[in-house]
């Protein structure tokens, strides 16, 4: 098959992103990818909503991302020259799928990464309260960018790091939480253990509705499930590596997710958490360690540094794909020595200073972010549906490619059908609440505009290449399936 990604000159035709992550880097950037900022600091707001049916919740969720991922994995390693979920989306929907992929996805993570920059600035006054916010700002954008700059290996190394850390916080927790229940902490030792998760109002405390509002706040948390997949291109040993790094992520939910939750209400009733508050430092509190709050600090700064971290690292690449398919500068397509999309990573980095004014804003400013936020969260899955659809487009017409895969996706078509269901239920949930119907009445206005952009775009010789080599394959292709079958 040939390639999906058009070169568009000959400086550039030979360059290839470095496939310089090794196994446990892949591996824990895929652990990175599914523990978020939001299950330190988000979490007692979900708990707060849905009561202990939020474990059911997350497990849900976890349930149906697992299949995006499924199917996200046969279709990258279907062809190992796709550098990402944009260009096989390109090469079996079309051209316009792969920019409006790339382009939502970049600003996605652009703007959960201003987010986490103005996070980390209010996590670093917390230790020195009279430092000028703008100084760990700046300090956090520069450091991303040095430690990117070198190799996709120093990236592959913070990551390792970042994610061994909250590795380590989680699985204290649940030691602490698990003998804390044993021991009669919990209930006074007059009380069945565990029984904090019905003896307040039952599992579903607050009914269908609370049920479902713990959908539109969960949801969140799992954004970035999808990065392992852009990491791929620059995995050692692929077939080999990606297989192992998504099959691993059910257990990783299991663990770090449910297993949380699960020992977070067991400790403490569900009706003490409050949003806002950080149920990790409640537990560790209650567990007596007096430096609580400055150990989850701690650890909720570098998940908020490793959010933005992967954030640097996916755009960069994203618009380095992009661009060497004529839907970005052809400038952003150029690689360092050491095999970096350098100009894409600058690119995105100079987006991340717009959190440094925002650091200073008002309150107004702050509920307008958590919109922005929000509104990051609906693209992305707009993101996991075109993977969905693109893998139904690829199994009607290359047929032979899923028989010869050595990582087929279970369920298959049906699966997808069944998890874009799902999707619409998430998005009806998001209605039921002022604040996230408001973001979701404002996510089209994003497709407007890039939606104006490709109207430009579509009209460039590229893209008339592009359109035609597209529609000739797709009859190929056709005849090929017919004769498969």
């Amino acid at each position: 098959m040939s390639s999906p990604v058009a070169p568009q000159n000959e400086e550039v035709a030979g360059e290839q992103l470095s496939r310089g992550l090794s196994n446990r880097h892949i591996q824990l950037i895929a652990i990175g990818g599914t523990i978020g900022t939001g299950l330190f600091m988000g979490s007692g707001r979900t708990i707060s909503a849905a009561g202990p049916s939020v474990i059911l919740v997350y497990g849900i969720i976890g349930f149906f991302l697992y299949f995006v991922l499924r199917a996200m994995g046969e279709l990258l390693l279907s062809n190992l020259e796709y550098k990402s979920f944009a260009d096989f989306a390109g090469d079996i929907l079309g051209p316009w799928a792969a920019y409006f992929t790339g382009w939502t996805y970049w600003f996605c993570w652009i703007a959960t990464a201003i987010a986490d920059v103005v996070a980390i600035a209010s996590y670093v006054a917390f230790w020195w309260p009279d430092l000028p916010l703008w100084i760990p700002g700046l300090a956090l954008i520069f450091l991303l960018l040095a430690l990117n700059l070198p190799s996709v290996k120093s990236f592959g190394e913070l990551e390792f790091w970042f994610a061994l850390i909250k590795i380590v916080a989680i699985v204290a927790l649940i030691i602490i939480g698990l003998y804390m229940v044993f021991t009669g902490f919990s209930s006074g030792g007059s009380k069945a253990a565990f029984s904090n998760l019905w003896d307040h109002g039952g599992f579903f405390p607050k009914g269908f509705m609370g049920f479902a509002a713990g959908f539109q706040i969960a949801v969140f948390a799992f954004v970035g499930v999808e990065l392992v997949g852009t990491a791929a291109a620059e995995t050692k040993d692929p077939h080999r590596n990606l297989p192992r790094a998504v099959n691993s992520v059910p257990i990783r939910m299991l663990l770090f997710y449910i297993g949380a939750l699960f020992v977070l209400m067991s400790v403490r009733p569900w009706t003490e958490f409050k949003a806002g508050e950080s149920p990790f430092v409640k537990m560790f509190a209650l567990a007596g360690l007096a430096a609580a709050a400055g150990v989850v600090n701690f650890v909720v700064l570098t998940s908020a540094a490793s959010s933005a971290n992967s954030g640097i690292y996916s755009t960069s690449r994203m618009i380095y794909g992009l661009s060497r398919q004529g839907d970005a500068p052809r400038a952003f397509s150029s690689l360092s020595r050491n095999k970096v999309p350098v100009a894409a990573l600058l690119f995105s980095c100079v987006f991340l200073l717009i959190g440094i004014p925002l650091l200073y804003a008002g309150g107004g400013v702050a509920e307008a972010f958590d919109m922005i936020t929000t509104v990051s969260a609906i693209c992305f899955m707009f993101v996991w549906t075109i993977i969905l659809l693109s893998y139904i487009t690829y199994r009607r017409r290359r047929p032979h490619l899923h028989k010869d895969s050595t990582f087929k996706m279970p369920g298959g078509i049906g699966m997808c059908v069944a998890t874009m269901v799902f999707f619409v239920f998430v998005l009806w949930t998001l209605t039921t609440q002022e604040s996230t119907l408001t973001a979701l009445l404002w996510t089209p206005l994003w497709f407007v505009l890039i939606g104006i952009g490709y109207l430009f775009v579509r009209n460039t010789p590229e893209h008339r290449v592009l359109r035609g080599q597209h529609a000739d394959k797709v009859v190929t292709e056709k005849r090929a399936a017919a004769a498969h079958r």
